[in-house]
Protein backbone atom coordinates (compact mmCIF):
# COMPACT_ATOMS: atom_id res chain seq x y z
CA UNK A 1 0.00 0.00 0.00
CA UNK A 2 1.29 3.73 -0.89
CA UNK A 3 0.92 5.71 2.18
CA UNK A 4 -0.41 9.43 1.72
CA UNK A 5 3.13 10.98 2.52
CA UNK A 6 4.54 8.90 -0.25
CA UNK A 7 2.20 10.01 -2.85
CA UNK A 8 3.41 13.62 -1.87
CA UNK A 9 6.33 13.26 -2.05
CA UNK A 10 6.22 12.01 -5.41
CA UNK A 11 4.60 14.74 -6.73
CA UNK A 12 6.63 17.09 -5.68
CA UNK A 13 9.41 15.46 -7.07
CA UNK A 14 7.85 15.39 -10.28
CA UNK A 15 6.52 18.88 -10.43
CA UNK A 16 10.41 19.27 -9.78
CA UNK A 17 11.65 18.00 -12.90
CA UNK A 18 12.79 19.64 -15.63
CA UNK A 19 12.50 18.15 -19.18
CA UNK A 20 15.39 16.49 -20.74
CA UNK A 21 14.70 18.90 -23.93
CA UNK A 22 12.88 22.49 -24.74
CA UNK A 23 10.19 22.86 -26.41
CA UNK A 24 11.13 23.61 -29.80
CA UNK A 25 9.66 26.54 -31.06
CA UNK A 26 10.66 27.33 -34.58
CA UNK A 27 9.37 27.97 -38.35
CA UNK A 28 8.93 25.18 -39.97
CA UNK A 29 5.78 25.14 -41.54
CA UNK A 30 5.94 28.89 -41.73
CA UNK A 31 4.15 30.57 -44.56
CA UNK A 32 4.78 34.38 -43.14
CA UNK A 33 5.76 37.17 -45.26
CA UNK A 34 6.20 34.30 -48.45
CA UNK A 35 5.01 35.83 -51.67
CA UNK A 36 2.15 33.48 -53.21
CA UNK A 37 1.29 33.26 -56.89
CA UNK A 38 -2.00 31.63 -57.14
CA UNK A 39 -2.40 30.46 -60.58
CA UNK A 40 -6.35 30.00 -61.15
CA UNK A 41 -6.82 31.57 -57.62
CA UNK A 42 -10.96 33.16 -58.08
CA UNK A 43 -12.32 29.48 -57.13
CA UNK A 44 -12.43 26.17 -56.22
CA UNK A 45 -9.06 24.84 -55.33
CA UNK A 46 -7.48 27.84 -56.08
CA UNK A 47 -9.53 30.05 -53.95
CA UNK A 48 -9.66 27.46 -51.36
CA UNK A 49 -5.33 27.57 -51.46
CA UNK A 50 -5.33 31.42 -51.77
CA UNK A 51 -7.59 31.98 -48.54
CA UNK A 52 -5.54 29.51 -47.00
CA UNK A 53 -2.18 31.36 -47.12
CA UNK A 54 -3.53 34.65 -46.34
CA UNK A 55 -4.48 33.27 -43.42
CA UNK A 56 -0.91 32.25 -42.41
CA UNK A 57 0.48 35.22 -42.76
CA UNK A 58 1.42 34.97 -46.85
CA UNK A 59 1.37 38.00 -48.89
CA UNK A 60 -1.17 36.48 -52.07
CA UNK A 61 -1.70 37.11 -55.66
CA UNK A 62 -4.32 35.46 -57.72
CA UNK A 63 -4.32 35.15 -61.33
CA UNK A 64 -7.26 33.96 -63.46
CA UNK A 65 -8.99 34.75 -66.74
CA UNK A 66 -12.41 36.71 -65.73
CA UNK A 67 -10.74 40.37 -63.91
CA UNK A 68 -14.25 40.75 -62.52
CA UNK A 69 -14.26 37.12 -60.23
CA UNK A 70 -10.93 37.52 -59.27
CA UNK A 71 -11.28 41.18 -57.73
CA UNK A 72 -14.53 39.97 -56.33
CA UNK A 73 -12.12 36.53 -54.54
CA UNK A 74 -9.27 39.53 -54.04
CA UNK A 75 -11.36 41.57 -51.96
CA UNK A 76 -12.91 38.80 -50.50
CA UNK A 77 -10.42 36.85 -48.68
CA UNK A 78 -8.08 39.65 -47.99
CA UNK A 79 -7.20 39.65 -44.37
CA UNK A 80 -6.33 42.52 -42.36
CA UNK A 81 -2.29 43.47 -43.09
CA UNK A 82 -2.77 40.81 -45.26
CA UNK A 83 -4.11 42.33 -49.14
CA UNK A 84 -4.96 40.00 -51.74
CA UNK A 85 -3.81 41.13 -54.85
CA UNK A 86 -4.72 39.95 -58.42
CA UNK A 87 -3.69 39.81 -62.43
CA UNK A 88 -5.49 39.01 -65.41
CA UNK A 89 -3.77 36.29 -67.14
CA UNK A 90 -5.49 33.54 -69.39
CA UNK A 91 -2.97 30.62 -69.03
CA UNK A 92 -3.86 29.19 -72.65
CA UNK A 93 -2.76 32.32 -74.40
CA UNK A 94 1.19 32.05 -73.51
CA UNK A 95 1.84 35.89 -74.91
CA UNK A 96 -0.23 36.80 -71.42
CA UNK A 97 1.59 34.89 -68.80
CA UNK A 98 5.13 37.26 -69.20
CA UNK A 99 3.53 40.73 -68.37
CA UNK A 100 1.77 38.41 -65.49
CA UNK A 101 4.98 37.64 -63.72
CA UNK A 102 6.53 41.38 -64.07
CA UNK A 103 3.35 42.41 -62.93
CA UNK A 104 3.70 40.40 -60.02
CA UNK A 105 7.58 40.77 -59.42
CA UNK A 106 6.20 44.54 -59.33
CA UNK A 107 3.91 44.21 -56.75
CA UNK A 108 5.46 42.31 -54.64
CA UNK A 109 9.54 42.28 -55.32
CA UNK A 110 9.66 38.90 -55.96
CA UNK A 111 7.75 35.14 -56.09
CA UNK A 112 8.45 32.77 -53.78
CA UNK A 113 5.73 30.14 -54.23
CA UNK A 114 3.58 29.42 -57.27
CA UNK A 115 0.65 27.44 -56.78
CA UNK A 116 -0.22 25.98 -59.97
CA UNK A 117 -3.65 25.02 -59.88
CA UNK A 118 -5.49 26.43 -63.19
CA UNK A 119 -7.40 23.58 -64.95
CA UNK A 120 -10.16 22.86 -67.30
CA UNK A 121 -12.53 19.22 -67.55
CA UNK A 122 -14.85 18.44 -70.34
CA UNK A 123 -16.50 14.89 -69.73
CA UNK A 124 -17.26 12.98 -72.76
CA UNK A 125 -16.66 9.67 -74.10
CA UNK A 126 -13.56 9.19 -75.66
CA UNK A 127 -15.10 8.95 -79.63
CA UNK A 128 -16.99 12.22 -78.98
CA UNK A 129 -14.57 14.85 -78.53
CA UNK A 130 -13.90 17.66 -80.81
CA UNK A 131 -10.32 18.70 -81.68
CA UNK A 132 -11.44 22.20 -80.24
CA UNK A 133 -12.49 20.67 -77.02
CA UNK A 134 -9.07 18.57 -76.48
CA UNK A 135 -7.28 22.10 -77.67
CA UNK A 136 -8.82 24.15 -74.91
CA UNK A 137 -8.30 21.02 -71.94
CA UNK A 138 -4.46 20.38 -72.95
CA UNK A 139 -4.02 24.31 -73.49
CA UNK A 140 -4.54 25.13 -70.16
CA UNK A 141 -4.01 21.55 -68.23
CA UNK A 142 -0.72 21.12 -69.39
CA UNK A 143 0.86 24.04 -71.93
CA UNK A 144 -0.07 26.55 -69.67
CA UNK A 145 0.90 25.29 -66.83
CA UNK A 146 4.10 24.55 -67.70
CA UNK A 147 4.63 28.22 -69.49
CA UNK A 148 3.71 29.12 -66.06
CA UNK A 149 6.14 27.26 -64.27
CA UNK A 150 8.69 28.13 -66.72
CA UNK A 151 8.46 31.39 -66.29
CA UNK A 152 8.49 31.53 -62.82
CA UNK A 153 11.30 29.30 -62.71
CA UNK A 154 13.25 31.44 -64.76
CA UNK A 155 12.32 34.52 -62.19
CA UNK A 156 13.29 31.91 -58.95
CA UNK A 157 16.73 31.37 -60.83
CA UNK A 158 17.22 35.03 -61.54
CA UNK A 159 16.47 36.05 -57.66
CA UNK A 160 18.78 33.28 -56.30
CA UNK A 161 17.12 32.39 -53.21
CA UNK A 162 15.13 29.44 -54.48
CA UNK A 163 11.34 28.53 -54.10
CA UNK A 164 8.71 26.23 -54.38
CA UNK A 165 6.55 25.02 -56.74
CA UNK A 166 3.33 23.30 -55.96
CA UNK A 167 1.38 21.74 -58.87
CA UNK A 168 -2.22 20.65 -58.75
CA UNK A 169 -2.02 17.10 -60.14
CA UNK A 170 -5.20 14.65 -60.10
CA UNK A 171 -6.71 11.13 -58.70
CA UNK A 172 -6.87 10.61 -62.68
CA UNK A 173 -2.98 10.01 -62.98
CA UNK A 174 -4.19 6.77 -60.31
CA UNK A 175 -6.46 5.15 -62.47
CA UNK A 176 -8.65 7.22 -64.71
CA UNK A 177 -12.07 7.99 -64.71
CA UNK A 178 -14.45 6.89 -67.87
CA UNK A 179 -15.36 10.14 -69.64
CA UNK A 180 -11.95 12.51 -68.92
CA UNK A 181 -9.66 11.10 -70.74
CA UNK A 182 -8.13 14.33 -72.22
CA UNK A 183 -8.07 15.69 -68.42
CA UNK A 184 -6.45 12.52 -67.19
CA UNK A 185 -4.10 12.70 -70.15
CA UNK A 186 -3.04 16.12 -69.41
CA UNK A 187 -2.81 15.89 -65.16
CA UNK A 188 -0.47 12.79 -66.28
CA UNK A 189 1.80 14.97 -68.38
CA UNK A 190 1.98 17.41 -65.30
CA UNK A 191 2.93 14.61 -62.89
CA UNK A 192 6.33 14.00 -65.54
CA UNK A 193 6.45 17.62 -65.50
CA UNK A 194 6.70 17.83 -61.79
CA UNK A 195 9.62 15.11 -62.00
CA UNK A 196 11.16 16.70 -64.84
CA UNK A 197 11.34 20.53 -63.16
CA UNK A 198 11.85 19.01 -59.75
CA UNK A 199 15.07 17.22 -61.56
CA UNK A 200 16.46 20.23 -63.09
CA UNK A 201 15.80 22.65 -60.71
CA UNK A 202 17.19 21.47 -57.92
CA UNK A 203 20.74 23.29 -58.15
CA UNK A 204 19.03 25.90 -57.69
CA UNK A 205 16.98 25.32 -54.59
CA UNK A 206 13.69 25.19 -56.38
CA UNK A 207 11.67 22.45 -55.63
CA UNK A 208 8.47 21.36 -57.35
CA UNK A 209 6.10 18.70 -55.80
CA UNK A 210 2.60 18.62 -56.93
CA UNK A 211 -0.70 17.38 -54.63
CA UNK A 212 -3.25 14.55 -56.36
CA UNK A 213 -6.81 15.44 -55.44
CA UNK A 214 -9.21 12.85 -55.07
CA UNK A 215 -13.01 13.42 -55.21
CA UNK A 216 -13.08 17.20 -54.03
CA UNK A 217 -16.58 19.38 -54.06
CA UNK A 218 -16.62 22.64 -56.25
CA UNK A 219 -18.36 24.96 -57.79
CA UNK A 220 -17.81 23.30 -60.69
CA UNK A 221 -18.87 19.86 -59.24
CA UNK A 222 -21.54 20.21 -57.29
CA UNK A 223 -23.95 18.93 -59.00
CA UNK A 224 -21.86 16.00 -60.29
CA UNK A 225 -22.40 14.59 -56.80
CA UNK A 226 -25.28 16.15 -55.74
CA UNK A 227 -27.05 12.65 -57.58
CA UNK A 228 -27.66 10.22 -54.67
CA UNK A 229 -25.74 7.48 -56.68
CA UNK A 230 -23.02 9.41 -57.16
CA UNK A 231 -22.45 10.39 -53.57
CA UNK A 232 -23.05 6.76 -52.52
CA UNK A 233 -20.28 5.38 -54.98
CA UNK A 234 -17.87 8.26 -54.00
CA UNK A 235 -18.23 8.03 -49.89
CA UNK A 236 -17.97 4.19 -50.28
CA UNK A 237 -15.33 4.08 -52.40
CA UNK A 238 -12.98 6.86 -50.18
CA UNK A 239 -11.84 4.71 -47.02
CA UNK A 240 -12.54 8.16 -44.73
CA UNK A 241 -15.98 8.19 -46.03
CA UNK A 242 -16.79 11.67 -47.31
CA UNK A 243 -15.70 13.73 -50.16
CA UNK A 244 -13.34 16.46 -49.73
CA UNK A 245 -13.43 20.29 -49.62
CA UNK A 246 -11.53 22.17 -51.10
CA UNK A 247 -9.88 23.34 -47.82
CA UNK A 248 -8.80 19.94 -47.01
CA UNK A 249 -6.08 20.64 -49.49
CA UNK A 250 -4.48 23.60 -47.43
CA UNK A 251 -2.26 21.27 -45.37
CA UNK A 252 -0.76 19.29 -47.65
CA UNK A 253 0.08 22.63 -49.68
CA UNK A 254 1.46 24.49 -46.90
CA UNK A 255 3.77 21.58 -45.98
CA UNK A 256 5.60 21.28 -49.65
CA UNK A 257 5.54 25.25 -49.40
CA UNK A 258 7.44 25.37 -46.51
CA UNK A 259 10.43 23.90 -44.91
CA UNK A 260 9.26 21.42 -43.32
CA UNK A 261 9.81 19.44 -46.73
CA UNK A 262 12.93 20.67 -47.70
CA UNK A 263 14.46 17.55 -48.36
CA UNK A 264 11.36 17.07 -50.73
CA UNK A 265 10.89 17.69 -55.05
CA UNK A 266 9.57 15.67 -57.72
CA UNK A 267 6.81 14.10 -55.34
CA UNK A 268 3.39 13.85 -56.10
CA UNK A 269 1.32 13.47 -52.88
CA UNK A 270 -2.63 12.16 -53.02
CA UNK A 271 -4.73 13.70 -50.94
CA UNK A 272 -7.93 11.89 -51.14
CA UNK A 273 -9.20 10.45 -48.89
CA UNK A 274 -7.48 6.91 -48.99
CA UNK A 275 -9.18 6.20 -52.70
CA UNK A 276 -5.85 5.16 -53.84
CA UNK A 277 -5.58 2.75 -51.00
CA UNK A 278 -7.11 0.01 -53.01
CA UNK A 279 -10.50 -1.11 -53.91
CA UNK A 280 -13.47 -1.08 -51.87
CA UNK A 281 -14.85 -4.58 -51.91
CA UNK A 282 -18.96 -4.22 -51.12
CA UNK A 283 -18.58 -7.44 -48.75
CA UNK A 284 -18.28 -7.52 -44.89
CA UNK A 285 -15.38 -8.69 -43.46
CA UNK A 286 -15.36 -11.65 -41.13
Amino acid sequence: MVHSEDCTRHTLAMNNLKPERDVVSDQLFSVSDKVVLVSGGSRGIGRALAEGFVKRGARVVITGRDAASLEATATEISSGQYPVDFVECDVSKPETIPPMIEAVVAKAGRIDSLLNVAGVNIRKRVEEYTVEEYDYITNINVKGAFLVAQAVGRQMISQGTGGTIVNIDSLNTFAPLKGVLPYAMSKAGLGMMTRGMGSEWGDHGIRVNAIAPGFILTDLTNKLWSDPTMQAWGTTNTPLRRLGKPEDMIGAAIFLASEASSYMTGQVIYVDGGITCGMQWPIPLQ
